[in-house]
């Protein structure tokens, strides 16, 4: 882990990015007080998972049968 001031961090900003690329992790500190921390972001996609809506949807046998009164509406 590299601590920096937020001067060095401003100035040498794309080294610092470069670094949390090969996987260090850069603190930023004001008066040696650390205050935020550069990590590699990491996209977390929910896990999906095959058959959740299982019994939860029911199709009638009748589904695709032609509607009787469909004349009465038009």
């Amino acid at each position: 882990m590299i601590q920096v001031n937020i001067h060095e961090a401003k100035t040498h900003l794309s080294k610092l990015l470069q670094k949390v690329l090969e996987g260090e992790e850069v603190v930023i500190a004001k008066d040696n007080q650390p205050i935020a921390k550069l990590v590699l972001f990491e996209e977390q996609k929910p896990k999906r998972r095959l058959g959740r809506a299982r019994g939860l949807i029911r199709i009638h046998p009748d589904f695709d049968a032609p509607i009787e009164d469909l004349e009465d509406y038009m």
